[in-house]
């Protein structure tokens, strides 16, 4: 191969990563929607979250965001956004208990809403107000979730003057990724202008959810595909220092 010319090389060795990366895809096998009549599992990354909330909580854990809404809100409309993204995301009406010892998922049904307080604002001064949203929002960060019984996604809208709230969001990392906050402004957004518009819901329905990838991500990784992951990690990690001394 190395006779070859440069050119020849780098593309013979594209079409070999390329065919060795389709060889690993073509083993895995699709996602597909689990039971529900039985008990689901945690993800690996899920069951790293709920064994750190055993030790104790740790608002660390809590993802949250504000919104500044400007002009006239139509609360309905808003309500009925978020309410049909909890119906629409089963990760958003989980929960997570305890069976034979081992922590499995609870999703709710999807008529539960979501969690929305009103708290107004609108009367005090306009430096007070802000003054008085910072602290709603240092509570509502630090407020404990209950991974037990939940809700693991709440809200608060706080009326700042008659055309000016805030939308406060705070979900715990278990349910609620960097990556759901995009899919969830997208949908929210979506949801809230077609309600208040008089439209239907128009996303499309979801064919696959999160408990759905968690079980098939314990399949796959299961037998000679952990066996193989473990000793791996373990080959590289040899003679690494049992504890790491930190400053």
């Amino acid at each position: 191969m190395s006779a070859l010319p440069l050119a020849e090389r780098e593309r013979l060795l594209r079409l070999a990563r390329q065919s060795g990366l389709k060889r690993r895809s073509a083993a895995l096998a699709p996602i597909e929607p689990a039971r529900r009549d039985t008990s689901l599992p945690l993800s690996f990354a899920q069951q790293r979250l709920w064994f750190l909330a055993q030790m104790g909580e740790n608002h660390a854990y809590h993802v949250r965001f504000a919104l500044r809404l400007d002009g006239a809100l139509d609360r309905d409309a808003l309500r009925c956004a978020l309410n049909r993204l909890v119906a629409r995301h089963e990760a958003l009406r989980t929960c997570f208990e305890v069976v034979d010892g081992e922590p499995v998922q609870r999703i709710a049904a999807p008529d539960g809403g979501f969690t929305l307080q009103e708290h107004g604002l609108a009367e005090a001064v306009e430096q007070d107000a802000e003054t008085a949203l910072r602290r709603l929002v240092e509570h509502e960060a630090a407020a404990p979730f209950d991974l037990r019984n939940g809700p693991l996604a709440r809200g608060r809208l706080v009326a700042l003057a008659p055309e000016r709230h805030a939308l406060l969001l705070t979900l715990h990392h278990i349910v609620f990724d960097g990556w759901s906050m995009g899919v969830f402004m997208h949908e929210l957004n979506t949801l809230y202008t077609a309600f208040a518009e008089g439209r239907d819901d128009p996303l499309p329905a979801l064919p696959i959810q999160y408990a759905d990838y968690a079980t098939w991500q314990r399949r796959w990784l299961d037998g000679e595909v952990l066996q193989a992951q473990s000793a791996y990690w373990q080959q590289t990690l040899a003679g690494a220092p049992v504890l790491l001394e930190l400053p």
